[in-house]
């Protein structure tokens, strides 16, 4: 049985999905979306594969949690994130009224809590879980890309 409340068991997930979007070129955030216990929806960035700059993971995810569930509400629904969302990501977190949104690492030039942002108030929020190893994860990816 799956402790739903050790977090690292799907930051794992999600960062897998990063390692995926690095691999393809993408900068290297991931996401899962749980219900009861399993994992319903896995993405990861596709804005360049897709030359769609709204294709972030976690819209990627919603989308695809949506359509598993057949519902536009994820209330009872978890969002690992192997980095803090962006403002346009926590409109769609917002408008998807998710229960809990779970990320590694703060970003704090574009992460919505520095510009303001913020989620439906039913949500909670939980930072933190695998900070190091998700924020390894982008400065290795923009390290490379600087060579």
């Amino acid at each position: 049985m799956i402790d739903l409340n050790d977090h690292s068991i799907f930051m794992k997930a999600a960062l897998a999905e990063a390692q995926q979007a690095a691999s393809e070129g993408e900068v290297p955030v991931g996401a899962v979306i749980t219900a009861g216990g399993r994992i319903i929806a896995r993405a990861h960035n596709l804005t360049e594969r897709l030359t769609d700059v709204t294709a972030h993971a976690e819209i990627q995810a919603i989308t695809a949690a949506s359509n598993y569930l057949g519902a536009k509400y994820l209330q009872k629904c978890t969002l690992y994130v192997t980095l803090e969302p962006c403002p346009m990501c926590a409109g769609a977190l917002f408008w998807s009224q998710i229960g809990r949104v779970v990320y590694g690492a703060s970003d704090a030039k574009r992460g919505f809590k520095e510009h303001g942002g913020e989620l439906h108030p039913k949500t909670e929020i939980i930072s933190g879980i695998m900070e190091e190893e998700c924020g390894d994860i982008m400065t290795q990816f923009f390290q490379r890309k600087r060579k």
